[in-house]
């Protein structure tokens, strides 16, 4: 089989959540960490999903870098384009959904895409095209006090208006419910009005399903991992996708754990403070980081002291804080500049410490994932089991001053996870390692 799928996602955690879904779904999947150049194809893979860290940056180095991505996977011959961003369709006021969308389909030559974002089985649903968290809106979910993007308007439809010069509507969900055929027959009106975008309404798998069987044989299809669990169905029935099993199986996991935190979501939050309640953590503040090296080495001595002591209890590093402590930082720092200081904080962190012995790590937030991977100069990993919808263990081969050894890794969306993931992640690691 040649490769059926090629992803190209917006941030680390993003990727490896829509490559844990695929996982799930029967499709041997590997994740590239970065603009790829020149690697071969891995041998026995049915999806790529290259992980951008381009949700944030200037629109025109996110548009070159997924341009990059796109040259590649069609050299692979990816039957379909995966354009993955976060199921809260977080991005700079000036895009970069839009304009990111508009330079794939011009350089895939198609007319139109559809854009699902909804992720039902974590709470991200669209109505009449709307998106909702739960049971709130999107800027009523505490998305509008995200510290990089804040998201203050629910109705995507007017959002990636603003976007893109190119027209945007609905696809709703009486024509879901009416199938696949009606939608698709829609998408076919719309695309001969010059409608280019189509914001697709999303309440539960079903409606996964309908729009997967709609959009398959679309050139580019975007939106959140959910529509990538219904999708590999879809690739079945065309005799694109062999079945597999044990596709999710990793080695067995060795050295002592760590958990990272950037994220100052509600749902990190709330991970942080139940980890705290039975192991220690310690709390970074960017003021004090940006005195000076201190700090950063008082904390790194604070975590080689723990793991001599307990080598297989985790301790957690975190930056996560209120949204008044997180803005008190950005007064004094800048907004950049804050981001930045935490993100190479816990990157030097995450490095130091696996050198020295850290095998599981946990890592909580795009941004912070994004630093952490790149600070470790990981380029490939091996998806294995999920602990929370979106949120798998992989695992990857790296050089320490012992010699090579398998590092296992989480890289954990700020708004995913139940509120014991921190802990309940290397408990089960230890039982599907094998």
């Amino acid at each position: 089989m040649s490769l059926v799928l090629g992803a190209i996602a917006d941030d680390f955690t993003g990727a490896t959540d829509l490559a844990n879904n695929l996982v799930r779904s029967g499709m041997r999947t590997v994740q590239i960490l970065g603009v790829p150049t020149g690697k071969p194809q891995p041998e026995d893979v049915d999806a790529i999903v290259v992980a951008l860290k381009s949700r944030s940056c200037p629109v025109d180095e996110a548009i070159k870098d997924s341009l990059a991505a796109l040259d590649w996977l069609s050299g692979l011959g990816a039957q379909q384009i995966f354009f993955k961003y976060c199921s809260t369709f977080d991005s700079t006021a000036e895009g970069n959904i839009g304009p990111v969308a508009d330079a794939l389909m011009d350089a895939l030559n198609t007319r139109q895409t559809v854009m699902v974002p909804a992720f039902p089985t974590t709470g991200r649903t669209v109505y009449q095209g709307h998106l909702f968290v739960g049971d709130r809106l999107l800027n009523d979910s505490g998305m509008q006090d995200h510290p990089l993007n804040p998201m203050t308007d629910a109705d995507l439809v007017r959002v990636l208006g603003s976007q893109t010069p190119h027209s945007v509507a609905l696809l709703n969900r009486p024509l879901l419910v009416s199938g696949a055929g009606a939608a698709r027959e829609h998408l076919l009106s719309l695309a001969d009005n010059d409608v280019r975008h189509v914001i697709c309404d999303t309440l539960d798998d079903d409606d996964l399903d309908v729009l997967a069987e709609a959009c398959v044989d679309m050139p580019l299809v975007t939106g959140g991992s959910g529509l990538g669990q219904a999708l590999p169905e879809q690739y079945r029935r065309r005799g694109w996708l062999d079945s597999v099993d044990n596709a999710a199986r990793l080695v067995p996991a060795s050295g002592s754990p760590l958990v990272l935190s950037g994220s100052c979501s509600r749902a990190t939050l709330g991970q942080v403070a139940h980890f705290l309640e039975h192991y220690p953590g310690i709390a970074l503040d960017p003021l004090e980081l940006a005195a000076g090296d201190e700090s950063l080495n008082s904390v790194l001595d604070a975590v080689r002291e723990h793991r001599r002591l307990r080598p297989d209890e985790p301790i957690l590093v975190y930056a996560s804080a209120e949204p008044d402590r997180v803005k008190a930082a950005q007064e004094q720092l800048g907004v950049a500049r804050a981001g930045e200081i935490v993100e190479q904080a816990l990157a030097t962190i995450a490095v130091t410490s696996v050198k020295e012995g850290v095998g599981r790590l946990l890592v909580a937030g795009g941004e912070t994932s994004g630093a952490v991977v790149s600070a470790l100069e990981l380029d490939q990993l091996r998806i294995g089991p999920q602990i929370d919808a979106g949120v798998p263990w992989t695992q990857a081969r790296i050089q320490t001053p012992a010699g090579e050894r398998t590092l296992s890794l989480a890289l954990k969306s700020g708004n995913f996870g139940g509120v014991d993931i921190f802990t309940r992640g290397f408990t089960l690691l230890g039982e599907v390692s094998v």
